[in-house]
């Protein structure tokens, strides 16, 4: 026997699936059934493939090339050259902008094409292309291809691109790329002068690789005199623009799909050469064209992540209190320098370098710097992780310096919750913060005051204890503070809304679908949300861990506004005054009476058979989320082997929609923290160029074994932004961030507890077991 579902008011529907419930991911049940659609899960017919020859050289000429074998071979369908692009009149990619040298002389670049013409600068810059119709043709074409090089003079690292006698890659004086300088030199070194206390260190934060689990993926191809583009993008807006500047195609010609993406990680925002390569594949020979990275392709010529070097110091009174801080940073940037890549280093860093500590007084000078490997962009937290590790590392040494301890150092240095809106000495406005209340709930949660029975357990075992904090902030939105959306209520009473932030793993579809409940009160599976469709929504994308709090703002004012757009059609149909007019659970009816009617019914009486809306909405600045992070390692001294035991955090961001997706973001974000603290680092030969962290065999990726088993995630939800309409503060990146300078400052402290404080100023990552044991041995 049948029973009906029972009816459910808008009071339970949100109570169930609306904001701050833990409502379970709408975007899971397709994955775990094997039912996702990943660009490469998608074949066309007539599909053919794309392959790259790529430079075996760090920095040559082509002296001599010839593809006319490849052309002959079987199944081939096109060969391309730079060449062959360069005369069908293909621009090159953007060269960055808004940065100038030291002497106020332009940026010094090189220009990009989307196959290297004559220059190669970079092992894996791609040279040509082949198109046959399978992968195997295509890949037995480019083994036939003749080339030839003239081997130039190449750089891989800061010290080597910066020496007198360094080759230069540009037509500059030196391999600088352009400078910035904020702050008052004079005054900070006035500080320093006066200073009881001054703490120096040399800072190193490794290049990493994103190490996504799906590579970049693109499938073009032709339909109805459009070209079309499916791929693994967090950007799919700007990925159009960019095909449209590049190939000269009208955009609105062109739609981006993006389906399901394996993660993203800031590695997938925007165009790579290889997207608009195989977009004129497509185009030229009017047949669908698919390009999937190996693994190999993604190490050697996807975006990088960090690589800098910092000459960091710190002046402190007597008391604590800090005078000044100077920074100094150089930043490798590649061989082709890009906006995302500088701005990354020599502005957003900055922005957040003096963190929640009241530092009005600063010195700061950050350098780009050009060599012959693949272009830096944003990696997880981009720039904001490095400035934390920074300041956070300071801020510990120089407890240990003056005799301070090092939670009261903090207290007598955070910016107070009286002073806000804070403006910082970078210009950054914080909206709201209460950092010592999140370190003393973190503290408490930690156990922070049991420290010493734990470390005597380790002792008993021959193990280094150590405890490890880092309190800090963050900034978020890349600046890109407004979202449009489109608000559909379609007849069969379907809510259907469409964003430009984009899915790729994080969970968005399930809190954007939670924010139509909020103010429709209908259930879930009445809610239906598109992303990644350049034809239904377009936008800035996902990055900057904006999604929730631009597109979630945008997706709440807009649901109100189809509301009440219902509601004025409703009063038309019932013959009544909008202000007469009672809502809930999806059906509207006259106060008093039994005259109502269905969203469904009132969407099919439009005439276009539903009601629609499109909305902007604009957030008032960036969100500021903020936590203090604490872990506690054990470190065998005679093996230098470190692991994470335990690992607490409290984390304000704000008011949360989900905070199952939250718990996740911040946990996956501590893991890839940890990763860097611990495990990863990608290495070039410095005589070959060569890349010797290119497979998954040589670069150490974080796994689970590397979470401990106390692993505790808080979150708190009383001080929400005040920038935005919900509230919210972005998640995506917050754990990474805290998580590399807390256990780097945790194993500094259990070098610094037995005997070894001086090593603990040279730790550099990542902490694997033999460079830390080199540094305890003195090797």
């Amino acid at each position: 026997m049948n029973h009906p579902t029972p009816h459910l008011s808008s009071e339970q529907e949100i109570a169930r699936f609306g904001s701050g419930k833990a409502v379970q991911r709408l975007e899971d049940q397709q994955l775990l059934l094997g039912a996702g659609v990943y660009a490469n899960d998608v074949s066309l017919p007539n599909q053919s493939h794309l392959v790259f020859l790529r430079s075996p050289y760090p920095h040559a000429n082509i002296t001599r090339l010839d593809t006319q074998a490849a052309k002959g071979m079987p199944g081939v369908l096109a060969v391309y050259s730079g060449q062959d692009l360069l005369a069908a009149g293909i621009k090159p990619l953007a060269r960055p902008m808004n940065f100038k040298r030291a002497d106020g002389s332009p940026l010094s670049s090189t220009t990009r094409h989307i196959l290297a013409t004559q220059t190669v600068r970079f092992v894996g810059e791609p040279i040509v292309a082949v198109v046959a119709t399978s992968e195997e043709q295509a890949r037995n074409a480019i083994e036939v291809i003749e080339i030839e090089f003239d081997a130039l003079p190449s750089v891989t690292t800061l010290s080597d691109a910066l020496a007198p006698t360094a080759p230069l890659l540009t037509e500059a004086p030196d391999n600088r790329v352009a400078e910035t300088r904020y702050g008052d030199a004079q005054a900070t070194q006035a500080a320093f002068d006066q200073a009881a206390h001054v703490v120096h260190l040399n800072i190193v934060n490794q290049r990493v690789a994103a190490l996504s689990i799906e590579p970049r993926s693109v499938l073009a191809y032709p339909d109805q005199g459009r070209l079309h583009i499916r791929m693994s993008s967090q950007m799919p807006t700007g990925v159009r623009n960019t095909v449209s500047d590049l190939l000269g195609i009208d955009k609105e010609k062109i739609r981006v799909i993006v389906g399901d993406v394996g993660g993203g990680f800031g590695m997938k925002t925007g165009a790579y050469a290889e997207d608009v390569v195989t977009a004129y594949c497509a185009h030229s020979l009017q047949r669908p064209v698919k390009w999937i990275a190996d693994r190999s392709e993604e190490f050697l010529s996807s975006s990088h992540g960090r690589d800098i070097q910092t000459q960091a110091a710190l002046a402190l009174a007597a008391d604590g209190k800090i005078l000044g801080l100077r920074i100094e940073t150089l930043a490798n940037v590649g061989a082709y320098p890009t906006m995302t890549g500088l701005a990354i280093q020599m502005m957003i860093g900055p922005w957040v370098q003096s963190s929640v500590y009241d530092i009005q007084t600063i010195d700061y000078h950050f350098t780009g710097v050009m060599t012959n490997t693949a272009s830096t962009g944003a990696y997880r937290g981009a720039g904001r992780p490095e400035a934390i590790y920074n300041i956070e590392r300071l801020i510990d040494e120089a407890a240990r310096v003056s005799g301070i301890d090092r939670v009261q150092l903090r207290r007598r240095n955070f910016i107070q919750p009286s002073q806000m809106p804070y403006k910082n000495p970078m210009g950054q406005v914080y909206d709201t913060g209460a950092f010592e209340m999140i370190m003393d709930q973190a503290m408490e949660k930690a156990d922070w005051a049991g420290f010493a029975q734990r470390e005597a357990a380790s002792k008993a075992k021959g193990l280094w204890r150590g405890l490890g904090i880092a309190t800090f902030l963050e900034w978020t939105g890349g600046n890109a503070l407004e979202e449009n959306v489109q608000v559909q209520i379609l007849a069969d009473g379907t809510i259907e809304v469409a964003s430009a932030v984009n899915a790729m793993g994080q969970g968005i579809a399930t809190s954007l679908a939670q924010l139509v409940v909020d103010v429709f009160g209908v259930d879930i599976s009445k809610v239906r949300v598109i992303l990644g469709d350049t034809d239904r929504a377009n936008g800035f994308g996902s990055a900057g861990s904006r999604s929730l709090f631009t597109g979630g703002s945008a997706m709440r004012v807009g649901a109100e506004k189809t509301l009440d757009k219902a509601r004025d059609l409703a009063g038309q149909a019932l013959e009544a005054s909008p202000a007469d007019l009672a809502y809930e659970s999806g059906r509207f009816s006259v106060k008093g009476t039994d005259l109502n009617i269905s969203l469904a019914d009132l969407a099919k009486r439009q005439p276009e058979g539903r009601i629609e809306l499109q909305s902007s909405t604009t957030a008032s600045g960036p969100t500021w989320p903020n936590g203090c992070h604490i872990c506690e390692v054990e470190v065998n001294p005679a093996t230098g082997e470190s692991f994470v035991v335990s690992y607490t955090s409290m984390n304000d961001v704000g008011r949360i929609v989900n905070p199952m997706i939250v718990e996740g973001q911040l946990d996956g974000g501590a893991v890839q923290g940890m990763g860097q603290a611990l495990l990863e680092g990608l290495v070039y030969d410095s005589e070959s160029g060569q890349l010797v962290t290119g497979s998954l065999m040589d670069y150490a990726a974080p796994r689970a074994d590397i979470m401990p088993q106390m692993f505790h995630t808080f979150t708190n939800q009383t001080v929400p932004s005040t920038n935005n309409v919900l509230g919210v503060k972005g998640v995506g990146e917050l754990g990474t961030i805290g998580a590399t300078p807390c256990v780097v400052n945790a194993i500094a402290d259990a070098l610094a507890r037995n005997g070894n404080s001086q090593k603990s100023q040279n730790l550099q990552m990542p902490l694997t077991p033999f460079r830390l044991w080199e540094l305890l041995n003195g090797a």
